[in-house]
């Protein structure tokens, strides 16, 4: 059964790659806005769903695992800003501030799949303008949920962080991918095959 990772960040595939297993990314074309009244935490858990099965839809026999991070604001989604504006608007609201950013994942194959929320609870720093500026301009973090690319300079963004999973955060929560992957049969730990002599 080939594995796919369904997604075109190269946060979330050098992170799969740390499990030392075959698998190829693809990049899905779904629609990414909330739909009414959706929260956080669903928003997150459906968009990791629909990213696999858009790409098991075209790879039947695979083993497909999609993901996607929404921050959540005193209940209200914040993804990716986009631009500096955005950026400095997300993180001018954050400092100070404890924002939860829910990291779903979802492995699925055609006749069963699973999917998990790993939330990751961070306190801001009150932040001066000058240092919002700074961060920006260092690491343009425009492509990262809440602007807070927390696997680089995002970090001193940080004055706390609680979560089960360290990974969850950069984009990928791998104990729970570990998880999953086990319950369809691949474990990480497990030697490949030898080849016959």
């Amino acid at each position: 059964m080939s594995l796919i990772l369904a997604s075109s960040s190269p946060y979330r595939r050098e992170l799969l790659q740390r499990l030392r297993l075959p698998f190829q990314s693809l990049a899905p074309d779904i629609d990414e806005h909330p739909l009414p009244g959706e929260t956080p935490r669903l928003l997150a858990r459906r968009l990791a769903q629909a990213k696999a099965r858009r790409i098991l839809a075209d790879h039947p026999g695979a083993l497909v695992i999609g993901s996607d991070q929404v921050a959540d604001f005193n209940g209200r989604p914040m993804g990716k800003p986009g631009s500096y504006p955005a950026a400095q608007a997300q993180l001018q609201a954050f400092s100070g501030h404890t924002v939860v950013f829910h990291t779903a994942v979802c492995v699925c194959a055609e006749d069963d799949s699973l999917v998990e929320d790993v939330p990751t609870e961070c306190r801001f720093l009150p932040l001066t303008p000058a240092q919002i500026q700074h961060y920006l301009r260092t690491e343009q973090p425009f492509d990262t949920a809440g602007s807070a690319k927390a696997e680089a300079l995002g970090i001193a963004l940080m004055a706390q962080m609680r979560s089960d999973d360290p990974t969850a955060l950069i984009g990928l929560p791998l104990i729970a991918v570990c998880r999953m992957l086990r319950a369809f049969g691949i474990d990480p730990l497990s030697p490949p095959p030898t080849a016959p002599q």
